[in-house]
C-alpha cells in the first residue's frame, strides 16, 4: 500500500524533529565563528574583489566540518575538553604554547567583537555614545554569563544563530547577475597578487579559528556530563553528533558566502573597495541598497556578536581552568568556579578596554590572524594526532576520509600562515 499524503507529511514533520533535537553545539560553533570580525572580513572581501572569492565557501565548508567533527568526536569519546586531553597525553610545553598565543588572540578578537557592536548600535541610535554602548553590551554579556546555567545559555546561543539568517535575505533585496554568481561560485578565481592572496589567508584565518576547535570538543564533553549517566559511545551518538557539526559548519559557510555576494553586488559595483569594520560596511549599504538593507545588516552584527562573544569567553576559560584543574562549567555557580568565572569577566573586560586605549578593530583584526595562523597548523596536526591515537580514542579513531581532509587542511593552513608571515612582515 502506497503511503497517504498524510503519512508523508507525518515522515517529514518526524525528520526535522530529529535534526532539531540534534542540533547544539555544532550548530552554535559554525554560528558563532561569523562573528562581527568575521563579517568584516567578508564584506572587505566582496568589496575588494567582487564576486572573486565566492568558491571559497566551497572549500573551507569540508575543512571546518573535519576538524569540527574531530573535535566533537575526541570531546564525546573522552568525556574531556581538549585542553585536558593535551595536558593528559603530551608534553606540557605544547599546551603552554597554545596559551600563550590562544589567549591574546581571544581577548583581541573579543575586544574587535565588542568595538563593532558598539559602532553598529551607535549609528542606529547616534544620541548615545559609542563607548557607552560598548560598555552595556560588556555587562549583559556577564550578567548572562554569570546568571544563567549551561542549559539555558545554550538555548539563548540557538535562538540567536537566526540572527544570522538576515545575511541570507540580503542578496535577494538588491539586484544580482546570478549567472556571473554560479560561475564565480563554482569556478574558482586566484589572482597572484599581493592584495588578493592575503583576503584569501584572511578568509582561512576567519572561518578554520583555533578557539573553535576548543570550544567544539569541551562542549560536547559538556553534553556528556549533563545526561547524568554513562554514555556508551556507538554509531547513533556519532552519527547524530556528525549531522550537528555539518549543519553547523554548512550554515556557517552559506552565511559567509552571502555576505560576500552581498558586499560583491553593492559596494563593489558602487565602487566602494576598501571596507574596514562592519559599521563602515553597514553604512556604505545605506545609500546604495536602501535602508531595510542597512537596517538587517547592522541588527545582524549586533546578534552574531552576542552569539560569538560568549564562546570566546567560554573558550578561553574553559583552557585556563583545564590547564590548571581549577572547577569549571556554564553550569556552576559562581562560587563554585571562582577562577572559571573570574577569567571569563577578566577577558571581557580587557576586551572592553581595548575601546578606550586607541586599538581599532582593524588593528586587532591583524593581530587576531597572526597569531590564528600561527596557533592553527600546529593544533590541527596535534588533533590529526590524538584522532588517530588509540590509546586515546579506542575504536572511534579517524576514518580515512577524516584523515585526507585534515591533512588537506593541515597543507592548506600551513601555506595560510607562511603566507599570513609573508604579508605582514614583508
Amino acid at each position: 500500500m502506497l503511503p497517504t499524503r498524510n503519512h508523508r507529511n507525518h515522515h517529514r514533520k518526524n525528520n526535522w524533529k530529529k535534526i532539531l533535537r540534534v542540533l547544539g553545539p555544532g550548530l552554535v560553533t559554525g554560528a558563532s565563528d561569523d562573528d562581527p570580525s568575521g563579517i568584516a572580513t567578508y564584506s572587505q572581501a566582496g568589496a575588494q574583489f567582487g564576486y572573486a572569492t565566492l568558491w571559497t565557501a566551497m572549500i573551507t565548508f569540508p575543512m571546518m566540518a573535519a576538524i569540527q567533527e574531530m573535535c566533537a568526536r575526541i570531546g564525546i569519546v573522552t568525556s574531556k575538553g581538549l585542553t585536558v586531553t593535551l595536558r593528559n597525553h603530551y608534553p606540557k610545553p605544547v599546551l603552554y604554547l597554545m596559551l600563550l598565543f590562544g589567549f591574546p588572540a581571544i581577548t583581541l578578537n573579543i575586544g574587535s567583537d565588542i568595538q563593532s557592536m558598539g559602532a553598529v548600535a551607535h549609528m542606529l541610535y547616534p544620541g548615545i555614545p559609542e563607548w557607552l554602548y560598548c560598555v552595556v553590551v560588556t555587562a549583559l554579556l556577564m550578567y548572562v554569563i554569570i546568571r544563567y546555567p549551561y542549559r539555558k545559555i545554550a538555548r539563548i546561543l540557538k535562538w540567536l544563530c537566526v540572527s544570522l539568517l538576515l545575511y541570507i535575505l540580503v542578496p535577494f533585496m538588491v539586484e544580482q547577475n546570478w549567472g556571473d554568481v554560479l560561475k564565480s561560485t563554482f569556478i574558482p578565481t586566484i589572482r597572484f597578487n599581493k592584495e588578493f592572496l592575503a583576503i584569501l589567508v584572511g578568509i582561512l584565518g576567519t572561518t578554520i579559528s583555533p578557539y573553535l576547535f576548543f570550544w567544539q570538543a569541551t562542549m560536547e564533553a559538556e553534553d556528556i556530563a549533563h545526561k547524568r549517566r554513562k554514555v556508551v559511545v556507538d554509531k547513533h551518538i556519532l552519527d547524530n553528533m556528525m549531522l550537528d557539526v555539518n549543519i553547523g559548519m554548512g550554515f556557517s559557510n552559506i552565511v559567509m558566502f552571502f555576505i560576500i555576494l552581498t558586499a560583491g553586488a553593492v559596494l563593489f559595483k558602487g565602487g566602494i573597495h576598501q571596507i574596514n569594520t562592519v559599521d563602515e560596511a553597514a553604512k556604505a549599504l545605506e545609500p546604495l541598497a536602501g535602508k531595510l538593507t542597512y537596517l538587517i545588516f547592522t541588527i545582524g552584527v549586533i546578534g552574531t556578536g552576542f552569539l560569538a562573544i560568549p564562546v570566546l569567553a567560554g573558550s578561553q576559560s574553559y583552557m585556563l581552568a583545564e590547564t590548571f584543574g581549577w572547577k569549571a562549567g556554564l553550569d556552576k555557580h559562581f562560587s563554585q568556579a571562582k577562577g572559571f568565572y573570574g577569567s571569563i569577566v577578566l577577558s571581557l573586560l580587557v576586551g572592553l578596554s581595548l575601546n578606550f586605549v586607541g586599538i581599532t578593530p582593524i588593528q586587532a583584526l591583524i593581530y587576531t590572524a597572526i597569531l590564528y595562523g600561527l596557533t592553527a597548523p600546529v593544533l590541527i596536526a596535534i588533533i590529526l594526532h590524538i584522532g588517530n591515537n588509540k590509546a586515546i580514542m579506542g575504536e572511534h579513531t579517524n576514518s580515512k576520509l577524516s584523515n585526507t581532509l585534515g591533512f588537506l587542511t593541515l597543507i592548506v593552513m600551513t601555506a595560510a600562515a607562511v603566507g599570513l608571515l609573508y604579508f605582514y612582515f614583508s
